[in-house]
């Protein structure tokens, strides 16, 4: 059997695909926003303050906390959402040192 596409590359490499796909969807980057914005656990009101309907609310909410961006508590039948501040430290420090890579790069091609 073969090699998957994702053992071809290194393990920086896919886990700054899957960072990258998280990202690619405006309902994600808009519960991160808020959730920044709020700078508390967030429990019910996400999909009035989002727009969408529950279940795609919570399909997004999962992407993100597989990601490990965001991490959620139970509250009886409620799970309150927060951001993962260790998790999203850590995610911000390795995905600028992939978009710094330019700095020590001379201006010589095209």
């Amino acid at each position: 059997m073969g090699l998957t596409k994702s053992e071809i590359f290194t393990e920086q490499q896919n886990e700054l695909a899957l960072i990258a796909k998280v990202f690619a969807h405006p309902a994600r980057i808009a519960i991160l926003q808020h959730l920044f914005r709020v700078d508390a656990c967030i429990c019910g009101d996400l999909v009035e303050e989002i727009g969408l309907a529950q279940p795609t609310v919570s399909q997004h909410l999962k992407e993100l906390r597989s990601m490990g961006l965001i991490k959620g508590d139970v509250d009886g039948t409620r799970v309150c959402y927060c951001i993962d501040r260790e998790n999203w430290n850590a995610m911000k420090t390795e995905f600028n040192q992939f978009l710094d890579q330019d700095v020590h790069l001379k201006d010589t091609c095209c």
